[in-house]
């Protein structure tokens, strides 16, 4: 089996540097190295998690990938096909396969459009769906990301934070892609929403057989949701390694500091209080 037949993204030396500019004709004095000449790839089927402190560029990596943002230079491989080099026309044909979660459920939607509206017109934009048939397109995805057909005639702030990100969901899922892009999808929800959402994804991937590049930061849900992880700090990866392995026996000190930070929900552990 070939290398692009095992992965369905390749990534190699991916770098996004953006311009520090100042005084009044706004020179360009510098650059700030965001990603850095990254590279990772995902096997068809699995979760490989970016992760990493706030500002570490996993975000800016995950955009990259999709050219929501142009990256400076490297190679993204999607499936066989580079990614980098394809017209605005051929990259909108393929981000049908390549879609995105966003982080905050509430930002991504647009208030002005019901559910039904968001999720119909990804089908109209793909031609997915004759017009007669979206309705019935729309209430199946509600229904597999666990939301009535009563949903589809709503407005976002008539859901709770949870409810939206199931509708963030649907409208990845609606077109039927390969690769999703999950960027920290549970961070803004309650801890008890967060376990419903990623059981609800972990189901979805079994069931349509999804690929995630998962970004996070809680390493506790990183551990649950994946398959293998990728650490970034400075817009670089210090270290990858399958899940077990690397939370069992981290070898970079970012990694052990990383890992050392998250909280042990055990009470003997606890520091006692004399």
């Amino acid at each position: 089996m070939t290398k692009a037949a095992e992965h369905i993204l390749s990534v190699s030396m991916l770098k996004k540097h953006f311009p520090m500019r100042k005084g009044v004709f706004s020179r360009v004095s510098g650059y700030v190295h965001a990603v850095d000449g990254i590279s990772f790839d995902i096997p068809r089927g699995k979760t490989l998690s970016l992760v990493g402190e706030s500002g570490s560029g996993k975000t800016t990596a995950a955009r990259c990938v999709l050219r929501l943002i142009e990256p400076t230079s490297g190679s993204v491989v999607f499936d066989g096909q580079e990614v980098t080099n394809l017209t605005s026309r051929e990259m909108r044909t393929l981000r049908r396969r390549m879609q995105i979660i966003f982080q905050d459920p509430y930002g991504s939607l647009n208030p002005r459009m019901t559910v039904y509206s968001v999720l119909s017109e990804a089908l109209a934009v793909h031609g997915l769906a004759a017009r007669s048939e979206r309705r019935d397109r729309v209430y199946e995805m509600l229904r597999v990301v666990g939301l009535g057909p009563e949903a589809a005639d709503r407005y976002p702030h008539e859901f709770s934070g949870g409810q939206r990100q199931r509708i963030g969901i649907a409208r990845a899922l609606i077109v039927q892609p390969d690769l999703i892009i999950a960027d920290e999808p549970v961070s803004a929800l309650d801890v008890s929403i967060q376990a419903q959402i990623l059981n609800l994804m972990k189901d979805l991937q079994d069931q349509f057989g999804l690929t995630y590049l998962f970004i996070g930061h809680n390493l506790s849900v990183v551990r649950h949701f994946s398959d293998q992880v990728a650490v970034m700090n400075q817009g670089k990866i210090v270290e990858t390694g399958d899940v077990d392995e690397l939370f069992q026996d981290p070898k970079h000190p970012y990694t052990k500091t990383l890992l050392a930070a998250v909280p042990i929900p055990v009470p003997k552990a606890l520091r006692k209080i004399s």
